[in-house]
C-alpha cells in the first residue's frame, strides 16, 4: 500500500491510525493536537497517540512502523530533522524498558515533550514511566503546570 504523504497533517494522522490496525488491535487513539516543530522545520505538525495491542516484540514493531512511514513517503536518509509526512515512535511498551542500538523504550525525550505527553495521557493516563515511576497523567501535570516567573 502506498499512501500519499502529501496532505494536511491531521488527515495524514487519521489515515495513519487506520494503517496501525495492520499491526494489532488499536485499543485507543487520542485527540489530534497541533504543535510547533522540533528542529528547523517551518510547518505546523499534528500529533496524537495510539495504544496498540499486538504480538510484535519491540524491534519488529519498530520495523513495522518504519514500513508504514515509508508508505507515507518518509525517507530515513540524510538530514536528521528533514521534513517528513509521518513520524511514528514507540513511546512506552507494556514490557517496561527495552534498550538496543536501534531502539530505546521508553522514548528518551518523551518526558519533555508536551506534544507526546498530552495525547498519550489522554488515552493511557495511568500508564507508568518505568524509569521515573510517574504516570503519564502525573508527567503531563508536571510539564504543563504554571510556573512562577523568575524575579
Amino acid at each position: 500500500m502506498r499512501v500519499s504523504g502529501i496532505g494536511a497533517p491531521r488527515e495524514v494522522l487519521r489515515t495513519a491510525f487506520a494503517a496501525l490496525s495492520e499491526l494489532g488491535e488499536v485499543l485507543a487513539t487520542s485527540p489530534i493536537i497541533d504543535s510547533a516543530p522540533v528542529g528547523p522545520s517551518q510547518r505546523t505538525f499534528a500529533n496524537a497517540a495510539a495504544v496498540i495491542e499486538g504480538e510484535f516484540a519491540p524491534p519488529a514493531m519498530l520495523g513495522a512502523l518504519h514500513r508504514i512511514e515509508r508508505e507515507f513517503g518518509r525517507e530515513r536518509r540524510g538530514r536528521r530533522w528533514r521534513a517528513r509526512a509521518l513520524d511514528l515512535d514507540i513511546i512506552l511498551w507494556s514490557g517496561g524498558i527495552w534498550v538496543s542500538y536501534q531502539l530505546s523504550i521508553p522514548h528518551p525525550a518523551f518526558r519533555e515533550r508536551g506534544f507526546v505527553i498530552g495525547p498519550a495521557s489522554a488515552i493511557a493516563g495511568d500508564w507508568r514511566d518505568p524509569v521515573s515511576g510517574f504516570t503519564l497523567s502525573q508527567l503531563n501535570a508536571r510539564l504543563t503546570r504554571p510556573r512562577a516567573l523568575p524575579r
